[in-house]
């Protein structure tokens, strides 16, 4: 599909991401090197990282790929903006109107539609071989060209009593992320289903989080290494009607999907070289910008290893300064 292209003001008015800046601060990309250039340590040489931590906490590149679009103008199903209710008398009207429609039958009309095809998928699936995929929009997006069996954690409460319905009409394939003796047995699971012919294909979501389609963050390579042909799919929600979230405000979701040629591991290469290269055509093909932020860390404590790399990088500039002041 090429719903995205279009003429290049239109594109303009659409970017998503421009590096470096936002309109809280500006970033500005100088190096260590250039920042730092005295070959001795020197009490302004934190400076430059006290400002490097302050730029990340204000504006970091893994939070706002969790972040909710903020739609331009109001669509009668968000939050009503207090600032603009006492306007005009007609715009007053318009949202006393609308949340009289919104609490008084839209919202009761999605709560008994949302309890009826729960009900309908939990009953239906027991008796249906053929019924997949309802609730990730991802999914629902892909099965509508083809079947899949689809890998993923495992929940508790009413998900999880969807996947375990799921599995009785297909061989999905769930498991606990926490769990090593699971991560083993999923490879294992895996290699096994991609070899038997019978099978469906796997539907997998490297990335292992839901983030906001502005980017593609890091994948996990561990179902890049059963040796399998992977088969890209990118898909770009249009966030001019919001993001691709289930949630009670917005109208409509379009998106634009696109299924990118078969891509095989080649013998030179190592898993992490190839679900890079992988990751590079998508986010290349979807025009999101491409990271190598793990997006666990929304939920997971920062590793030392970050900080270390920094001071690591520090520790090289000083002693190859002062080396080659030796030498000359």
């Amino acid at each position: 599909m090429s719903g995205e292209r279009g003429h290049p003001s239109k594109k303009k008015q659409h970017q998503l991401y421009q590096p470096y800046t936002n309109r809280n601060i500006a970033k500005d990309p100088t190096s260590l090197e250039e920042e730092i250039k005295e070959i001795q340590f020197q009490l302004s040489d934190i400076f430059y990282f006290c400002r490097k931590g302050m730029e990340t906490i204000m504006d970091d590149e893994v939070t706002k790929r969790f972040s909710a679009e903020e739609l331009e103008s109001w669509n009668l199903l968000s939050r009503t903006n207090y600032n603009f209710r006492y306007i005009t008398l007609q715009v007053t009207v318009l949202c006393g109107l609308a949340g009289l429609i919104w609490y008084c039958f839209l919202l009761l009309l999605r709560i008994a539609l949302a309890l009826t095809g729960i009900s309908l998928l939990v009953v239906g699936t027991t008796v249906a071989g053929y019924l997949l995929h309802t609730l990730p929009i991802d999914v629902i997006v892909l099965a509508s060209d083809g079947y899949y069996a689809t890998v993923g954690q495992m929940h508790g409460g009413i998900i999880g009593l969807i996947q375990r319905a799921m599995v009785k009409t297909c061989p999905h394939i769930w498991f606990e992320r926490l769990e090593v003796k699971d991560r083993h047995l999923l490879a294992k699971r895996l290699t096994e289903q991609v070899q038997d012919i019978s099978q469906l294909p796997i539907l997998i979501f490297p990335e292992g989080i839901c983030i906001n389609n502005t980017s593609v963050m890091m994948f996990k390579k561990g179902s890049f290494e059963i040796g399998a042909t992977v088969y890209p799919d990118a898909i770009k929600y249009d966030h001019q009607f919001g993001n691709g979230m289930m949630t009670c405000l917005l109208w409509a979701i379009i998106c634009s999907m696109w299924y990118l040629p078969s891509m095989t591991r080649g013998a030179d290469e190592d898993a992490v070289q190839f679900v890079n290269m992988v990751k590079s055509a998508i986010a290349r093909q979807g025009e999101l910008v491409d990271l190598l932020w793990d997006g666990g860390l929304k939920r997971e404590k920062v590793k030392d290893m970050f900080k270390e790399e920094q001071q690591k990088l520090y520790r090289k500039m000083i002693v190859r300064n002062h080396e080659d002041r030796s030498r000359s």
